[in-house]
């Protein structure tokens, strides 16, 4: 009898280690896949952002930038947070090949984005201003993407991680201060 209840508290203690290695390697893979889809959904933004010649703010959670091409001429590319539950790119940060009312299906660059995502505007630095924020499109030489990702699983604690990406300059944006 003394056996048999030792046995039940080391089989228990054993089980409940494996289950507790499992959801600490669920949550370690989560992480890293949100690392990883924040990454990648950083660097295509940045990547346009750095060409655009111009940028057209439509609120804080959507702008399109005007895409210098290999030609003379620009290219609209929108990027934006879908917060419509109805739609089948809800809570995802995307990427929509002209402007926002464009047919085309938007790319979803992450998913399960959190409502707080937005977009900041700077104009270029000026001595003596401590805040640079810009006010209109015009003065707008930086941009700057704040998000945060949540998942969660059945049995799991819920992982978020959150990201403030740099300040991405309009390399071929023409402005004055």
């Amino acid at each position: 009898m003394v056996s048999a209840t030792l046995s039940v508290i080391v089989l228990a203690g054993i089980l409940s280690a494996f289950l507790m290695i499992g959801r600490t390697s669920y949550a370690a893979g989560n992480y890293s896949e949100m690392d990883a889809q924040t990454r990648r959904a950083l660097e295509a933004f940045g990547a346009d952002a750095r060409k655009a010649a111009d940028v057209r703010w439509h609120d804080a959670q959507t702008l399109t930038l005007h895409v210098s091409n290999a030609g003379a001429g620009t290219t609209p590319v929108t990027y934006g947070y879908d917060g419509t539950a109805s739609s089948p790119t809800y809570r995802a940060f995307y990427r929509l090949n002209g402007d926002p009312s464009a047919t085309e299906p938007k790319l979803v660059l992450m998913r399960n984005v959190a409502g707080d995502f937005a977009f900041a505007r700077f104009k270029l630095e000026q001595p003596g201003v401590a805040d640079n924020a810009a006010a209109n499109d015009l003065e707008t030489k930086q941009v700057q993407v704040t998000l945060r990702t949540a998942r969660a699983g059945t049995t799991t604690p819920i992982t978020t991680q959150s990201a403030v990406s740099a300040r991405y300059i309009l390399r071929n944006k023409r402005v004055s201060n």
